[in-house]
């Protein structure tokens, strides 16, 4: 006996709401369910799902991605996507590259120096005013804890006047244009400084060179100065720097002799010969300072 009911037996599908799910019979009367259709409509079911969530998924990302246009294109600082074509858009060149390399400049160096020294080689460079006083300034010097009072000065044209025993022929041969002398004094001790001018430093190196024991720079008197050294052991110094040559006479304004134990005449000798040599030197700094700051 079928418990059936009659009339056609109405099909279940699962993509219809409306269906009303019936046990498969088999035919058997048993009333045990399908499961193998069960399984076929539950695999169905969620194949479909999938279809559905990999759809939704494309259409987020389209979403997403004009969204992320968007904000690029505001970012850009115009509040407003650009409609125009693609050729419109800036070059490639004119878009900075995250590889660019960092804009490098030449190494800058200041200048060297001007080397004091070089004004003072050669008359075309040495242009400075120049004279006794110039070169001496001043009523007296202080060299340490001595102090040596000026006294008279000359400026001689033809050098070898102003020199004796050997040196008249030396400052001549090497071509000497002018002979500069000051004395000073230190109570009985009297120094002559003569420095004597040449075109070149070679000249003047050269008559250093030449100068022997005998080459004497005349000693410079007057002007409440005795007359010394015209007859008396002195001591004499020769030395040259540049394009100058400058020598020192040294002794006593009482007609003594100096000797190895006076000294007195070697320490006032060897000041007036250091100041000599400052004072040419400074003649050269202040001449390449000037051409520096011009």
């Amino acid at each position: 006996m079928s418990f059936g009911q009659g009339g056609p037996q109405s099909q279940w599908d699962p993509w219809k709401p409306q269906s009303q799910q019936q046990p498969w019979n088999s035919g058997d009367g048993d009333n045990t369910p399908d499961w193998a259709a069960l399984a076929e409509a539950s695999e169905a079911r969620a194949k479909r799902r999938r279809l559905l969530f990999i759809g939704g998924g494309a259409l987020a990302t389209v979403a997403i991605a004009g969204a992320v246009a968007v904000a690029v294109v505001s970012a850009n600082g115009s509040g407003q996507a650009s409609d125009g074509p693609s050729s419109q858009l800036p070059a490639t060149a004119d878009i900075p590259s995250a590889t660019a390399t960092e804009p490098s400049f030449a190494p800058t160096s200041a200048p060297p120096p001007l080397d004091p020294k070089d004004f003072v080689s050669s008359a075309k460079k040495d242009k400075a005013p120049l004279s006794p006083d110039l070169l001496f300034p001043g009523t007296q010097l202080t060299m340490g804890d001595t102090v040596y009072k000026k006294g008279p000065t000359a400026d001689t044209r033809t050098c070898g006047s102003a020199a004796q025993g050997t040196l008249p022929k030396v400052l001549d041969a090497n071509g000497c244009t002018r002979l500069l002398r000051v004395t000073y004094t230190e109570g009985d001790t009297a120094v002559t400084v003569g420095v004597a001018v040449f075109d070149t430093e070679a000249q003047a190196a050269e008559a250093k060179k030449q100068a022997d024991k005998k080459s004497i720079v005349r000693s410079l008197s007057g002007g409440g100065v005795k007359s010394f050294c015209t007859g008396a052991v002195c001591r004499s110094t020769t030395n040259s720097y540049g394009r100058y040559a400058y020598f020192t006479v040294a002794g006593f304004t009482n007609g003594k002799d100096v000797t190895e134990k006076s000294t007195a005449v070697f320490r006032a000798g060897d000041d007036l010969a250091e100041f000599a040599f400052r004072q040419i030197r400074r003649r050269g700094e202040a001449q390449a300072s000037a051409a520096a700051e011009g």
